[in-house]
């Protein structure tokens, strides 16, 4: 793919040019047709055309993706794209950067692309992918509807189910983003006009708006009634607004259009068992584990759908078959625990949990049975249970700490809490997650030289720890200390150097110009800060940057985001009393 689509046309160039250069002697020319002066010598160079230096660059990036040196290839093809106004060159660039797996340069590479080709569809798809991946939504979601503004296909619905399972998404803000495109006097006439209107379905209907959601569905139901999506987002709004007869109805209709799509089936059941039709659930599972041969990993969300809706008898009977295989699924052994501690039976719950070996459900197992034993006021055996525990899994030593930790702190047990933390401190001093949890449980009672003094015990074993930077930059920074700004400043400007994509880090860094005096050098950082974490301690921050900047109707906008989307918000409240003209 690499080999042909380019050498032609360099060829070809590279003819004309030689072809050039075969002109009959001048009047100068000695006897072995040489000029006495260069004639060029005076020339200003060649910014447009293939000259030598254009010519060896394609060259180069050829012969380099003829023997799989794709980072060099996709880095001539870039340089030329730069050069040269030629879509083709930024798409190969691309695709050379895509077979070497090189991340910065695919996405150098496709903002060219796009720059020199803003219709192509592929370049805002790949663009669109980066940014999901390091989790700028909004960015994301642009890309997206870049395309269908194009006339493509956005997957504005795709992107939504991904957003909604997501818990950091921010879906307020893609609400207002997809509601501001709806709003455009031409986007009904878009060839994928329903994607976007299921997808902003979607968003609406989690964000509990129920009433716009269900308006659009209406629309896409005139639109396009043969779409599976449609009947999926039906099913699952009727759910939310506790529907179930319109619920099992869509999710009918939408197994009669997509028969193997097994979210139908679940989509079903989960109706049938909140219309109290258990035995018409059973009939769905079944049929499901039928169709799909008895899968185990389906057969373990089927029980635990029952367990979640409080049905544990179809539960177990969905899960006996595992007991006495030769591999029984860590799940397994976690919701048999789960389903037993329902029953009452605390001890044999207990068995079951510990039989969760390391992985994904490990920690929940031990987090389950020690909450249990509380639960049964038997606290000392969930600590002693926790201590056994640590004993049996070194790895996890640290994190079943600090889960013991929490649990103290959640009887309100503190002192019990600081002194666990204290003593295996003493036993481990150099585990960095325990230090940072003691530093952060200082700081949260005013003792600041502790906390200090924990993030430099860190910092001594390991001085990049961008964790450590941040926090203590950013403790120094927000507390505003007289004489250490500038050590702040240095300290987050090293967690940045370790974790450049770090979007606390970013905060800190806006945060420590502001508090420096500089909101002009600040406002970048804290933009770029809140389109990755678009959450209340960053947007009070930027908020106050822009009041600095005189630019309150702007700050006023951010702060009412905010209190739409959540009913808490402290940091917001702070800012308003000392800037209450920011208010909405």
């Amino acid at each position: 793919m690499l080999r042909h689509t380019i050498l032609l046309p360099v060829a070809a160039s590279a003819a004309l040019l030689l072809s050039g250069c075969q002109s009959t002697p001048g009047p100068q020319d000695g006897p072995l047709g040489t000029w006495g002066d260069d004639p060029m010598h005076n020339a200003p160079p060649i910014t447009r055309g293939l000259d030598a230096n254009g010519l060896s660059t394609l060259l180069g990036a050829e012969l380099a993706g003829q023997r799989g040196d794709y980072r060099y290839a996709s880095q001539g093809y870039l340089e030329a794209a730069k050069r040269y106004r030629e879509p083709a060159l930024a798409e190969r660039a691309t695709f050379a950067a895509r077979f070497g797996n090189e991340a910065a340069l695919i996405e150098a590479s496709a903002l060219r692309w796009r720059e020199l080709d803003p219709q192509a569809e592929a370049p805002n798809r790949l663009l669109a992918a980066f940014s999901l991946q390091r989790g700028d939504w909004l960015d994301s979601l642009e890309q997206r509807l870049d395309i269908v503004e194009a006339g493509g296909h956005g997957d504005i619905t795709a992107f939504a189910e991904i957003a909604v399972a997501e818990e950091e998404a921010p879906l307020r803000l893609i609400a207002q983003q997809l509601q501001a495109h709806l709003a455009r006097p031409d986007a009904d006439q878009l060839p994928h006009h329903s994607d976007v209107l299921l997808g902003t379905a979607l968003i609406e209907a989690t964000l509990g708006d129920t009433a716009p959601a269900q308006r659009r569905l209406e629309q896409v139901e005139v639109l396009d009634p043969e779409s599976a999506a449609l009947w999926l987002v039906k099913a699952r709004l009727a759910l939310e607004v506790e529907d179930y007869p319109t619920a099992q109805r869509a999710a009918q209709q939408g197994l009669e259009l997509a028969p193997d799509d097994v979210r139908f089936i679940l989509l079903l059941a989960q109706a049938e068992i909140r219309l109290n039709n258990i035995s018409a659930a059973e009939v769905q599972t079944d049929a499901l584990l039928a169709s799909h041969g008895g899968n185990q990993d389906l057969r373990l969300s089927l029980a635990q759908l029952y367990l979640e809706e409080g049905h544990p008898e179809p539960a177990q009977r969905l899960l006996q078959p595992l007991i006495g295989q030769p591999e029984v699924p860590d799940l397994a052994y976690y919701l048999l625990g789960a389903l037993t501690q329902e029953q009452g039976d605390t001890d044999n719950a207990l068995l079951y949990y510990r039989q969760v070996s390391e992985g994904s459900e490990f920690l929940p197992a031990r987090a389950a049975a020690a909450q249990m034993l509380i639960e049964e006021d038997r606290l000392l055996d969930a600590r002693a249970f926790l201590r056994i525990e640590r004993m049996r899994f070194d790895n996890y030593f640290s994190e079943l700490v600090m889960l013991e930790v929490q649990l103290l702190d959640e009887i309100n047990q503190p002192a019990d809490a600081d002194a666990l933390l204290d003593r295996e401190i003493s036993r481990t001093p150099d585990d960095a997650s325990l230090l940072y949890m003691r530093a952060m449980r200082r700081w949260e009672a005013g003792n600041i030289s502790g906390m200090e003094q924990d993030l430099r015990q860190i910092l001594r074993s390991d001085p990049n720890n961008a964790e450590a930077l941040n926090a203590l930059g950013y403790t120094l920074a927000d507390l505003n200390l007289p004489g250490r700004l500038q050590e702040a400043f240095e300290l987050i400007e090293r967690a940045y150097e370790a974790d450049p994509n770090n979007p606390a880090v970013l905060d800190s860094m806006g945060w420590v110009y502001f508090r420096l005096g500089q909101p002009e050098e600040a406002l970048p950082w804290l933009e770029s800060a809140y389109t990755q974490l678009p959450d209340q301690e960053v947007a009070a921050h930027l908020a106050e940057v822009l009041k600095a900047l005189g630019r309150e109707e702007e700050a006023r906008r951010l702060v009412q985001q905010i209190m739409q989307r959540t009913n808490r918000h402290p940091l917001i409240d702070e800012l308003l009393e000392r800037y209450p003209e920011l208010s909405p």
